[in-house]
């Protein structure tokens, strides 16, 4: 079974769940969505519905790369404590877009945009760059349209090694 095929039953089962579920639960487990009034000042930048950008998250990510964003080697790799380092580095923020999961995504570019923004907040924040710029719409259909396959381990790698070798900017 293809690491592909796996996500998509992990995906299938998932939502087979969600289905049994009440809503309020699913809700109950969900991040709440501040009002615009009560946002934290370290609410996700480039988010403008925390809610529907981790119902996004929860439909078309955790599935492979888990609830605590921590992946396996079997399905999917670690976005824990690692994801922003991308950005850290030349070609790492077009490297985040261009993996197959992204690319292919169904989602559309400005919900994957909101998705990848709170994804980076969410699972790595701490190492998120004083300038970080949050991902748009627009820039999302070109990158997509040049989906990584094979070369993805490799250029993860090499990138990560980069970012440590680096520090932040």
């Amino acid at each position: 079974m293809t690491a592909q095929s796996r996500c998509g039953a992990v995906l299938g089962a998932v939502l087979s769940v969600a289905a049994l579920c009440p809503t309020s639960a699913i809700r109950a487990a969900a991040p709440a969505a501040p009002s615009p009034a009560s946002a934290p000042p370290s609410a996700p930048a480039g988010v403008t519905n925390v809610q529907l950008a981790w119902q996004n998250w929860a439909l078309n990510c955790q599935g492979c790369h888990r609830l605590d964003g921590t992946g396996s080697d079997a399905t999917a790799p670690s976005l824990a404590g690692t994801v922003a380092k991308f950005l850290w580095v030349p070609g790492g923020r077009e490297y985040l877009i261009r993996v197959p999961g992204v690319a292919t995504s169904p989602l559309s570019d400005a919900d994957l945009a909101e998705v990848m923004n709170w994804m980076l907040w969410r699972y790595d924040r701490e190492h998120l760059p004083s300038n970080f710029r949050p991902f748009t719409a627009a820039e999302m259909g070109p990158l997509r349209s040049r989906p990584l396959r094979l070369e993805a381990a490799g250029m993860r790698r090499d990138l990560l090694t980069k970012a440590e070798a680096s520090g932040p900017p």
